[in-house]
Parts: structure tokens; sequence; C-alpha cells
């Protein structure tokens, strides 16, 4: 929205400096009131006031707050301050009088985008580039949107397109780069990026988007070197905080990696993607607190992402707290209902926080979804049933599929471990561990059981 007010600006003053001229004014170096006022609302906008900002339209004398330049400035600058539904006001009364105004359409757009309603950006979008082919940030945004979806091909032709308009262009050139990253085309890729990174010297996306580009094709090094050179022009920018913790992750530089996370953590608190990997960080470097409160708070942001109550019920086996473990296997259940895993888990731990009967309505209704020829319904009958093991003990032993088998005798040591039989618990949980399945939820767990029962592990990755 910044870029839009300013870019809004010299064509405001050249007006002023008409008025000026006829008015006759002595001092022609001094600053005209109308620029004093504009020059202090960017002043605002740069330190995101956008309240303080708005409060000085209405300081403007009418012959200009009322012209459909000022009025759009004001749009825009309620877009950034989320108030989409102010910015439209304004801008579907300029629509009114002059149906082909291009910056009044690409409010609306951006009003749209911040409702959530891209079918409609589109459309503002469409409209515009319909009326102004060559309007390349119309184009960009068309761009972006297909990109976002994974419509490579389209969004390709939107850059060229802005591209063509305007050589350039930052945002098509680093837009277009990423098409071709995508489209494993590493060299057209490198090629625009260095061109964005020579025009732009003092921008820090292109150089984290080739950051990206090295890390994909396996080049750590030199990524790491763009990566700073990115967070050294815009230190407290989120994503690149993000992708350089990610990136020292992979080198398992677990510390350094969150130090990055951490502070992107206090830059947006309120953004998921963070929480992800540091409690991913902290759980395999055994701070498993730290980990639970990440990962409870990744809970709260992103309430649809299982995998957080997954972690948690992980590490509340782990600390023996089976009722808590059940609750957040249920919701991870309830999030992805065909992982049947989940529902193995929650019954377990059910079993072991209170009688071995209690979730058995539970399993009643989970077994209606169940396919009836799997592994999985034969474990979730079993534990329902608490009888019928020896049959079901024949089909895991004769699983072929190494993955699955270890899985199941997972669930099967689990079962004679809460049925008090402990020296069949002890053998399964030893199975498991040798069929070394290690990128298993189960044999992770099964890792935690060996070690709570002081079985020697033999870790034989």
């Amino acid at each position: 929205m910044l870029v839009l007010f300013l870019w809004c600006l010299p064509a405001v003053w050249s007006q002023e400096n008409d008025l000026v001229d006829s008015q006759e004014l002595a001092v022609e170096s001094e600053e005209s009131p109308l620029q004093a006022i504009l020059t202090e609302i960017s002043e605002w906008l740069i330190r995101r006031d956008y309240a303080s900002a708005l409060e000085l339209f209405n300081t403007l004398p009418p012959e200009y707050a009322n012209t459909a330049e000022i009025r759009l400035m004001r749009a825009s600058i309620f877009n950034a301050a989320g108030r989409p539904a102010d910015a439209r006001q304004i801008a579907n009364a300029i629509i009114a009088a002059d149906s082909r105004n291009t910056d009044a359409l690409m409010v609306l757009a951006d009003a749209a985008s911040l409702e959530n309603k891209e079918r409609d950006r589109r459309t503002f979008l469409e409209r515009v580039i319909g009326i102004d082919p060559h309007h390349t940030r119309a184009l960009n945004d068309l761009a972006n949107i297909n990109l976002r979806n994974q419509n490579l091909r389209v969004a390709a032709g939107y850059f060229d397109r802005a591209l063509a308009a305007e050589p350039d262009n930052g945002e098509a050139l680093v837009g277009r780069a990423t098409v071709h990253r995508y489209s494993r085309e590493s060299r057209n890729a490198e090629r625009l990026l260095n061109r964005a990174i020579s025009l732009y010297p003092d921008w820090a996306r292109p150089l984290q988007e080739r950051a990206r580009l090295y890390k994909g094709s396996g080049f750590y090094g030199d990524a790491l070197e763009d990566f700073q050179s990115a967070l050294n022009l815009e230190p407290d920018n989120y994503w690149i905080l993000v992708d350089f913790g990610q990136i020292l992750m992979e080198m398992n530089r677990g510390q350094e990696a969150l130090e990055h996370l951490n502070r992107a953590i206090s830059v947006a608190p309120n953004i998921f993607m963070a929480y992800v990997y540091s409690a991913a960080i902290k759980d395999e470097l055994g701070d498993y607190p730290g980990a639970e409160r990440d990962y409870i708070t990744l809970a709260r942001l992103r309430p649809d992402y299982y995998f957080a109550f997954e972690a948690l019920g992980v590490i509340r086996m782990r600390n023996k707290q089976w009722a808590l473990a059940r609750d957040a296997f249920l919701e991870a259940y309830r999030q992805a209902p065909r992982e049947y895993s989940y529902a193995l888990l929650a019954a377990i731990n059910w079993m072991r926080a209170g009688r071995q009967t209690d979730p058995r309505q539970f399993l009643a209704q989970v077994m209606r979804t169940a396919p009836r020829d799997t592994l999985e319904f034969a474990m979730l009958r079993l534990f329902h049933d608490l009888s019928g093991d020896s049959n079901v003990t024949v089909l895991v032993e004769n699983e072929r599929n190494v993955n699955t088998k270890s899985r199941m005798l997972f669930y099967l040591a689990s079962y004679y471990d809460i049925r008090g039989s402990r020296t069949l618990a002890d053998r399964y949980y030893l199975m498991v561990q040798e069929l070394n399945a290690y990128m298993s939820l189960e044999w992770r767990l099964n890792e935690i059981m060996l070690t709570e029962r002081g079985i020697n592990l033999r870790d034989t990755r």
C-alpha cells in the first residue's frame, strides 16, 4: 500500500504546483501546504501508524481532498490498516464516475484480497489488464495468484507479459525466477535472480529467493551466504528468519537454527510456521518442556494442523500423562479420521488412564469406518474385544510390508503390556526395533517404551 501511495505522490504534487503557479507565490522553493501534509502522511506510513496518517487527510482543503488521486491514497491506507470496507466505499464511488479508473480497481482488488475473496480479486485484476494490458502490478498479482495455486504455465505467462512491459520490474523478475525454480530450470532462475540482485542491491527478496534456489540444489554454503545477506538488509523479516532456521536445522545446527526461529517468533508470534521447526528441534534436542510449549501454541494457532496434537500425544506418553495423551490423540483422530493409528493410540492411553473397557464405545464407532480387510481393523477389534490375540498375532507375523508389520507389532506389544503380559510385551517391543522402520510414529514410541523398561537399545540405523 505504501508503494501505491508514494507512486501517486508525483501526480498530486504536479497538480499542486500548477495551483501554486497560478497564485504566483513569491517563494517558489518553499514547501507547499499539500506537499507538507503528504510528506507527513508518508512518514506515518513508514512507521505503519495508519491511524495518524488517515487523520491528516481531514486537514486537507476540499479542493485537494476531493480529487480522485487523494481519495485513492486514502483508500489504499484504509486497506493497509485492515479496513477494506472503507477502502471499497471510496473506490466504488470513483468507479461509478469513471469505470476505467485502474487505480480504483486495484484498490478494490486489494480489498477483496484482505477479505479472502479471491474470485472477486481476480475479476478486478482482469478488468485492469483489460483496460491496460501493460499494467505490471495487475499482471504480477495475477501471476502470483496462479503461482500459489501451482498453475505454473499461467503464472509464467503473466510474469512474461509484465517483463515485456517493464523488463527491469523486480517483482516480475523474482516471480518468473520462482516459476523456473519450481520447474527445475535452475540456470534460468539464477540468471533472473542475478539480474534482480544487480538492479536492486538493497532489496532482500531476490537474495532470499536465490538462497532457496541454492538450498534446493544442494549448495548450502552459497545459500547460507545469501540468507545472511538478505537478513542484513531486513533483520526483522519473518520469512527470511524462518528460511534461515530451516536450512540450519537441515544441516544439524539446531542451536543456531533456534536463534533465528526464536527471533522470528518474537517478530510475529501469531504466525505458526516458526513453531513447527522450533518444536521439532527442541524435541530432537531433548528439550521436551520447550517442545511441548511450542506444540501447544501451534495447536492454538492452527487447530487443523493435527501433527501438533500427534507430537503432544508423544510427549505426554513420555511423561506418562495418559489422560492428556489420550485427549491429544483423540483430537488428532478427529482432524484425520482415516489415520487409525491415532484411534489406537487414543485407546491405549485411555486404558492406561483408567479401565481397560473405557474406550470400547469409541472403538466401536471407529470400526464402522475402518476397512475390514486391513490389519488396522483387526487391531481395533482386538482392543475392543480384549480377546482374539492369537489370530491377530498370526496376521501380524505374516505381514510382508515392513512398515505395516513394525507398526502393528508395536500395538500388539502395547496390548500385552496393558494386559499384564510383560514377557510378550518385551518380545514384541524388541521385534519392532529389529525391523528398524524408524520413520514411523510407532517406532519412536517404541524407543520410549524400551528406554523406560531399561532394555538396551540397539540402534541399527
